[in-house]
């Protein structure tokens, strides 16, 4: 059962302080440190997750354990990865009690998850390997929005990735991941290539302290089972960054670039300008148009009718 008499404690503003003035901590913003006080928004992710007793549940970003410890409530396994070592003492502290509850400490983006370094209850400073022993986990996350990008694609595109993704980031950066024609973007794309992205509820940045200047949301993504095939990633990702590669521009003059990756001139010739045309009607998209009115499928169809090598 959800611990709720230990989270009314430890979500309090007051005991969030306390907890910093003691381990001389100070809210950072390279770090994105806002954290949670809502009991709602905590037991909305709780929800969200879907969390079963046989879970295994890799958290990014625990801050101060709120919601690590709603989440080993629920769960066999809560594998938490904090990048500021002055916050992984309070981790050792909240989570104490907690023995299904595994702290890492390290930068999520340079981890190999198969294999990380996990800090034993008595220790400052990882001594031993943990290994992430199952592919069927879940992820759930407080990301700042500058890696918010890389960490999607780190376990969207990784061997083993989770079957749930539970993130909490700013409302504008989610809206753009969930994005549809005509206002898709690099970042929609590659998300829904991979997955089912959907915002479950939007969260008012009165509901974390220090309080950020802008709302965030709860954002649910699920990976799609065989989606694509492995084959055509590559080539998939080069011809959206392509596309992508001058907004405002029209894909006519976008792709063209594409061709001098591929053995072309400097220059691009009036025939391969035809050749790419061609692809473009045959796929049933007009040259004018701009890389934000496609869908992925119309990528993916870009993709499987490329013959310019």
């Amino acid at each position: 059962m959800l611990c709720y008499n230990v989270l009314r404690t430890v979500i309090s503003i007051k005991i969030v302080k306390n907890l910093l003035k003691k381990y001389k901590v100070r809210p950072s913003k390279r770090f994105g440190q806002n954290f949670l006080i809502d009991r709602n928004v905590l037991r909305k992710i709780i929800t969200t997750a879907d969390l079963r007793s046989k879970d295994v549940i890799l958290e990014v970003g625990p801050g101060t354990g709120i919601l690590t410890q709603g989440l080993a409530g629920k769960v066999k396994e809560v594998i938490a990865i904090e990048k500021d070592p002055k916050m992984v003492k309070i981790l050792q502290e909240t989570t104490k009690n907690l023995k299904n509850v595994k702290i890492i400490q390290g930068d999520i983006l340079k981890l190999n998850t198969v294999n990380c370094r996990a800090i034993t209850r008595s220790e400052a400073t990882g001594s031993k390997n943990y290994k992430l022993k199952t592919t069927n986990y879940k992820l759930v996350a407080n990301l700042p929005y500058y890696i918010v990008s890389p960490v999607i694609r780190k376990f969207l595109e990784s061997n083993y990735p989770p079957k749930l993704m539970i993130l909490m980031t700013q409302k504008e950066v989610a809206q753009r991941i969930i994005a549809k024609p005509p206002n898709m973007s690099l970042l929609a794309v590659s998300v829904q290539f991979y997955a089912k992205p959907e915002i479950v509820s939007y969260i008012s940045k009165k509901s974390f302290w220090p309080q950020p200047k802008v709302d965030s949301a709860i954002l649910k993504i699920t990976p799609e089972k065989n989606q694509q095939r492995p084959d055509l990633c590559g080539l998939f990702f080069r011809i959206v960054r392509a596309g992508f590669s001058q907004p405002r521009k029209q894909l006519i003059n976008n792709l063209a670039r594409l061709r001098q990756g591929f053995g072309g001139q400097a220059k691009i010739s009036e025939t391969d300008r035809q050749k790419i045309e061609n692809w473009l009607l045959k796929n049933k998209i007009r040259p004018s148009q701009r890389a934000e009115t496609l869908s992925v499928q119309e990528w993916l169809k870009l993709t499987k009718t490329f013959n310019f090598t």
